[in-house]
């Protein structure tokens, strides 16, 4: 009788498995509430590596979108970098899955298009939760923190932006590039 109740056991909990992994693979799907993500959740993160087109993130992502959409620029401290002569390129290193880069990589899209200079060429590398991309292109980089916002000019770096700006984006970019 023993052995019958281990079979009877295995064999339900056989058929529940089978039964969750023809529903979605997760048996925590109408439960998206509380502190442990839900397989859902995790269906819904978008990472993305490599270089990254700001109009993908903005426009596809709903973590970028929002932030976009509501961010006023300070147009009157944009002002220095329209003027920027120099070519200069800023590389965004970001993380698609982080809450830091979702609120400040939609504000300094919406402030590069403010400014519109030719001058300044912007380039998003994306990484995953361990920092790194398939190519390797952030790990050009000395970063451990994201978003970082790295200005080069003349191949140099003449500084950048860790995580949050001290004051505001367009104000920090402004004093780097003075």
């Amino acid at each position: 009788m023993h052995n019958n109740v281990k079979a009877f056991l295995a064999t339900t909990a056989l058929f529940f498995s089978c039964q969750v992994l023809a529903n979605g693979g997760c048996g925590f799907e109408e439960q998206q509430q509380g502190l442990i993500a839900t397989c859902s959740e995790e269906k819904q993160e978008v990472i993305l590596t490599g270089i990254v087109e700001a109009q993908h993130l903005v426009t596809d992502l709903n973590e970028f979108a929002e932030g976009y959409k509501s961010y006023q620029v300070d147009t009157a401290a944009i002002t220095p970098l329209k003027s920027v002569t120099e070519p200069t390129e800023i590389v965004v290193i970001i993380g698609t899955w982080c809450p830091d880069c979702h609120r400040e990589t939609p504000r300094f899209i919406r402030i590069m298009e403010e400014v519109a200079n030719p001058n300044i060429k912007v380039t998003y590398i994306g990484v995953d939760r361990t920092k790194t991309d398939p190519e390797g292109l952030a790990a050009k980089y000395d970063f451990t923190r994201i978003p970082t916002f790295i200005v080069l000019q003349q191949g140099k770096e003449v500084g950048r932006i860790v995580e949050r700006p001290t004051v505001s984006l367009e104000k920090d970019l402004a004093d780097l590039l003075k």
